[in-house]
């Protein structure tokens, strides 16, 4: 696999920031493989700043797509077909254009190895009809595409515009047969900024093009919160947080704005099982709460009429006037490797 963006020397290597440096990195959701760092989009709230990386706006290589592959399957919490795999989420955009040939070389390789691992792809570039084909040809692993629209106009916050990623997602989504899976990133989701009626009901016509939705806030770490002072930006809220912050009032907002054949959640992992028809891998349900309730209840949520056998549907109502919604439960006992038709809900087969 040959390297399209500049290698970085040994010694260049060195300098960068010790995160920076490691390519396969262990997270809650498996592990991400990031051997290509830097990118031009200048979100202001992008993930990036906690690397310290927040000022390569080029993507370079740490090493060869083909090192780095064999890096992630030899690492020691890889597991052939369950350990969920990211692929470029840290630090650049996988399809930006000098950045495409790498996430397909990479994305083939995996394939050819046999291996039927989840893959995500985080994506807000433009992406091509080529690229629905190529990608269409994969046979084992388990493809989302995930395409982060958050509809912020506030252009010092994301100057590069979120109908690109509108327009990709529909475009990828179109083929009647695919073989990987979209799903609609709705993130962050801020007070103030992209939470009027307007931009709700936008995020949900364009939930109708996507096998599943995922909302959440906005990631406000101590670095992210520093970039909005030393820029002038206005700041969403008074103090920083570990986690994703979604006020409840807003949320209770999303949910009367979606209806029951649109299958929404709050966590990704849900909405990557959903969208493959599978348990979700991250076990959320049976960890106290469930996670992936999206309603703070003790069920998770269902918004569609297909699942797997191991989950059931509970139907529930929101406030009068909202569009309706439903939730679902788990049962332990039924077969974990269930999979359902999903051509009922427009969601295209395999093949």
């Amino acid at each position: 696999m040959a390297t399209r963006v500049a290698l970085l020397s040994r010694d260049q290597i060195d300098q960068l920031p010790e995160r920076a440096r490691e390519v396969v990195e262990y997270r809650k959701s498996g592990l991400s493989l990031n051997h290509i760092q830097g990118c031009p989009l200048d979100c202001a709230y992008w993930i990036r700043h906690t690397y310290s990386l927040w000022d390569q706006r080029v993507p370079r290589a740490l090493m060869s797509d083909a090192r780095a592959v064999e890096e992630l399957v030899t690492h020691r919490y890889f597991q052939p077909h369950v350990t969920p795999v990211q692929v470029f989420n840290r630090a650049t955009d996988p399809f930006l254009p000098v950045v495409r040939p790498h996430t397909l070389a990479v994305l083939e390789d995996l394939d050819e190895r046999g291996l039927t691992n989840h893959v995500l792809v985080i994506t807000r570039h433009q992406m091509k009809p080529e690229d629905r084909e190529r990608l269409n040809q994969l046979r084992h692993i388990k493809l989302t595409l995930l395409f982060t629209y958050s509809g912020i106009d506030n252009k010092e916050i994301e100057p590069y515009p979120s109908h690109v990623a509108a327009d990709s997602l529909k475009l990828m989504s179109g083929p009647a047969r695919r073989r990987y899976r979209t799903v609609l990133s709705w993130r962050p989701l801020v007070p103030g900024l992209n939470d009027s009626p307007e931009h709700l009901d936008a995020a949900y016509r364009l939930a109708q093009h996507a096998d599943a939705t995922v909302f959440t806030g906005l990631f406000y770490r101590g670095e992210i919160a520093g970039y909005y002072k030393a820029n002038g930006l206005p700041e969403p809220y008074d103090e920083t947080a570990r986690r994703k912050i979604v006020p409840e009032t807003l949320e209770q907002r999303v949910l009367a704005a979606f209806d029951n054949t649109t299958p929404l959640f709050r966590k990704t992992s849900c909405a990557v099982a959903y969208a493959h028809g599978l348990p979700d891998y991250n076990g959320h349900y049976g960890i106290g709460r469930e996670l992936c309730d999206i309603s703070g209840g003790s069920t998770p949520r269902l918004t569609g009429p297909t699942w797997p056998s191991s989950w059931k549907p509970i139907p529930r109502s929101l406030p009068n006037g909202s569009r309706s919604a439903a939730r679902i439960t788990a049962s332990s006992s039924a077969p974990a490797a269930a999979t359902p038709r999903r051509t009922s809900t427009g969601r295209p087969p395999s093949g």
